[in-house]
């Protein structure tokens, strides 16, 4: 008996079949052998003694495919690095509380142009830095023309200072010289002391900005200032809104500000190198501990989160997936769009030499990818104090993570990391 297909169901069958036979896997896109480099990279690193180790992830198309641990976490103790360590990621604090404001913002709760003395009163008599006395530290400031914005303080346009590592001396030291139970440490971020965000940022409202809101970026601790605005308009604390409406749905089971007993051993120690060997790191300015010691309550949004490679990853796949996370929404389309367009040129109306910045994190602009930038146009990418950095791709589907846990040590090994992964790109 001979059976005949209707023609249309035979142009499926062929269709599929063909599909069936030319099915990409993920080696596809990025070569395996080019990606293993990566392992070479930072095993050379540590033959050198550049690195102790490091924690790298590599994805593609929502797909892990590259996780590995490498090197000697505790030269004490000789405990290696674990894929699943946790890690104090500073600054990258700083997207995750950005993405806080603008679920708030999605809300209609706030306007990203509204002045922040309208929820935070203490910042309407903020000004400009006019005379500093070095003998004391004391200073004159000068009014503002224009208010700080929730749009400047997310992109770093506001003119706001950076506590002890700022890069101005003399804002540096107005901040170091209220180094108290209120300006802990003179800098946000990294506490053990018995202090809230809210006590804190209103006493940092007195302190002089660089410049004129909007005026130019300069790096700064607007973000903590957000952490606070949170704060007020959601009803919680700072930990208990990121809790709920980003970790919970996110499925970010390692990310905290501050560590339960129960993983406070899977925090790796920080370290840095004394006479050529690595040793843990002390400052005397902050407890290096804070996040599995002292009083547990002061929220930093700019700079409090710890968490492992894993779990930002899952951060950061929103921002190539429209937004959304295993089909659960975290933030709409429009929004995802809208953050990973550069904000300087529309605040400034100049272009700065670095980086764009978008309103959750840096931005890689067009001109950027011609000066050798790696990512296409709209990459986010950022990194943190300790030594961790990320990139994730929305054109290119591409998020890359390594975590490393170093102070005092300069070396290239994330920007040649983040190198390997484009060069491994084969469509």
């Amino acid at each position: 008996i001979k059976m005949r297909l209707p023609l249309g169901t035979l142009f499926f069958t062929i269709f599929f079949i063909l599909s069936c036979n030319n099915k990409k896997t993920e080696s596809d896109f990025l070569n395996p052998s080019e990606l293993n480099q990566i392992e070479n990279l930072i095993e050379k690193a540590i033959d050198k003694n550049s690195i102790p180790g490091a924690v790298v992830l590599v994805a593609k198309n929502n797909q892990i495919i590259y996780k590995k641990a490498f090197g000697i976490k505790n030269p004490k103790t000789k405990d290696t690095y674990q894929i699943d360590d946790i890690f104090r990621i500073a600054s990258m604090t700083k997207a995750i509380t950005s993405i806080g404001i603008m679920k708030l913002w999605e809300r209609g709760l706030i306007g990203l142009d509204d002045p922040i003395e309208n929820y935070i009163p203490e910042f309407k008599n903020v000004g400009i830095l006019d005379k500093f006395f070095p003998k004391d530290s004391t200073f004159t400031t000068k009014p503002t023309k224009k208010k700080i914005t929730i749009r400047n303080l997310l992109t770093h346009t506001s003119g706001l200072g950076y506590g002890f590592i700022d890069g101005n001396p003399e804002i540096k030291a107005t901040y170091v010289k209220e180094k108290n139970k209120f300006m802990p440490e003179g800098v946000l971020g990294f506490s053990d002391s018995d202090v809230t965000i809210e006590e804190t940022i209103k006493r940092m409202a007195k302190m002089p900005l660089h410049h004129e809101p909007g005026e130019r970026f300069t790096y700064a601790i607007g973000i903590d200032v957000l952490g606070y605005l949170i704060e007020i308009i959601s009803g919680e604390t700072l930990s208990e809104f990121l809790e709920k409406e980003i970790f919970r749905p996110l499925e970010m089971k390692d990310t905290y500000f501050y560590l339960p007993k129960e993983k406070k051993n899977k925090l790796v120690p920080i370290l840095t190198k004394k006479e050529d060997k690595w040793t843990i790191f002390d400052d005397p300015r902050y407890n290096i501990n804070y996040p599995i010691e002292g009083a547990k309550k002061f929220y930093s949004g700019g700079g409090g989160l710890s968490s492992t490679v894993e779990d930002y990853y899952k951060f950061l796949s929103i921002f190539l997936n429209d937004g959304t996370y295993n089909s659960k929404k975290i933030i709409s389309p429009s929004t995802n769009q809208l953050i990973q367009k550069d904000q300087l040129i529309k605040i400034t109306n100049t272009s700065d030499p670095g980086l764009g910045h978008g309103l959750v994190s840096g931005i890689i602009r067009d001109s950027d990818v011609l000066t050798g930038a790696k990512g296409s146009e709209g990459t986010i990418v950022w990194g943190g104090y300790f030594n961790t950095a990320y990139f994730a791709d929305p054109d290119q589907k591409i998020i890359g993570i390594i975590f490393k846990q170093t102070q005092e040590i300069s070396e290239p090994t994330s920007d040649r990391f983040n190198q390997i992964i484009y060069g491994a790109l084969q469509n």
